[in-house]
């Protein structure tokens, strides 16, 4: 057990990554630029708390590519299911940090952040299974996609761009948890080449 979480880098690179991110949301939870749209008239607020989960998801998928898949394949301890756990614990835990912070703050964009790092962080399993450098790229790709693409109007984000959507909005939510339920059940499933 010690060997795998020095493998996946929990203390060095998983913890500061987390004590980060909560930094940030504790932060910047109302803080704004306005960007060029490509789609719609005027310019597109982007709030920082959009970005705050690519501090999790860049440091889960560095930390699953540590490791080596043949004393991996090897080894007694199922360490698919170790690997799970870990997402789960990092993704929930900056999940109540982002909800404690909106709620003591007053602040939807850091409720927000909790479920869109949800999602991004099963996109970025997803990904992973497919092409181990794909689990960076997809998140960070996807976050610029929304901040230049995603709105239709000033303020009406498209339904596709889910991490744009209202904090309380059920339907967005559950497809966030349907996508991290799924990279999570695919990476302990699909053997990658």
């Amino acid at each position: 057990m010690t060997l795998w979480l020095k493998a996946r880098r929990v203390q060095a690179v998983l913890a500061p990554a987390l004590a980060a991110f909560v930094v940030v949301v504790a932060v910047a939870h109302d803080q704004y630029v306005r960007l060029p749209s490509l789609l719609a008239a005027g310019g597109n607020r982007v709030f920082l708390m959009q970005m705050t989960p690519l501090i999790i998801t860049s440091t889960l998928a560095y930390s699953l590519a540590q490791g080596s898949r043949e004393i991996e394949a090897t080894a007694k301890r199922r360490i698919r299911a170790l690997d799970a756990a870990l997402v789960t614990t990092l993704v929930v835990a900056a999940a109540l940090a982002g909800l404690v912070i909106g709620i003591l703050a007053g602040s939807q964009e850091a409720i927000m952040t909790g479920r869109n790092t949800m999602f991004l962080a099963g996109g970025m399993l997803l990904a992973r299974t497919a092409h181990e450098q794909a689990a960076s790229a997809l998140p960070v790709g996807w976050v610029f996609a929304v901040m230049f693409l995603g709105y239709r109007d000033f303020g009406r984000p498209w339904p596709w761009a889910v991490t744009l959507h209202p904090a309380g909005y059920l339907p967005t939510l559950g497809f966030c948890l349907f996508v991290f339920v799924a990279g999570l059940t695919v990476h302990a499933r699909v053997r990658r080449a």
